[in-house]
């Protein structure tokens, strides 16, 4: 039986560049075990640079190795994820800030589209496209800061985010408040007022991460 062809640093890279991306935009669900076979015909390549990608992310802390099985998605605590959710907003806030300051028109613009794209997704119930949107809105602004450094930090948050942004959507009454933020947001902007864009932000947080709370709290009372 032939070998198969050992994968290239591409493709590794590449792999590991996309199961990182599902992992920030909440594909996978907290507890949620990925089988490398199943995630590899998701992505239409072998299992060698998919074992590779999941246990670099395991490594990154993103994902967790589970004794004979794999590895899994971590579930938050409420501890966990209160730490979280304040790092988030002090981060966040800092290049929401910054990022405004320094936002040309076009970005302006492009912002205020995306904002339009998320509230037609949540119209639609799509929590994927909304989740999608978000993240380009929020990149975005952040990369507009100019720091690297600062971007990267909050990435490796939302690694740690990612899986449970999902459940938002398992609450009926979020919907109907996800987008207020953002359209706070480009009023800030539209008064070129960066600290009002910061605020923003972290009430964009701070609402979202109040319907997550009441899932973990209700979950580990489920787990008892």
């Amino acid at each position: 039986m032939p070998t198969a062809p050992a994968p290239t640093t591409t493709q590794q890279d590449d792999t590991y560049a996309t199961l990182r991306q599902w992992v920030t935009v909440g594909r996978f669900q907290p507890g949620e075990r990925l089988k490398i076979r199943t995630v590899a015909a998701a992505l239409g390549v072998g299992e060698m640079p998919v074992r590779a990608a999941l246990q670099r992310l395991a490594a990154e802390g993103a994902l967790v190795n589970v004794p004979n099985a794999g590895v899994a998605v971590p579930r938050l605590s409420l501890p966990e994820f209160d730490d979280l959710l304040q790092m988030r907003m002090l981060l966040e806030g800092e290049a929401a800030e910054r990022g405004a300051a320094r936002l040309d028109a076009a970005g302006v613009k492009a912002l205020a589209a995306l904002c339009q794209r998320m509230a037609k997704t949540l119209a639609k119930g799509d929590a994927e496209g909304y989740l999608a949107a978000n993240e380009d809105f929020h990149v975005m602004l952040y990369k507009a800061a100019g720091s690297p450094m600062l971007f990267e930090l909050i990435d490796t948050l939302w690694l740690k985010a990612g899986p449970i942004s999902n459940q938002l959507f398992d609450t009926p009454e979020a919907s109907a408040v996800l987008n207020d933020a953002h359209e706070d947001l480009l009023k800030a902007l539209a008064r070129r007022d960066s600290a009002g864009v910061r605020r923003a932000v972290e009430k964009d947080i701070f609402v979202a991460g109040q319907f997550l709370r009441q899932r973990i709290k209700a979950s580990s009372a489920n787990a008892r």
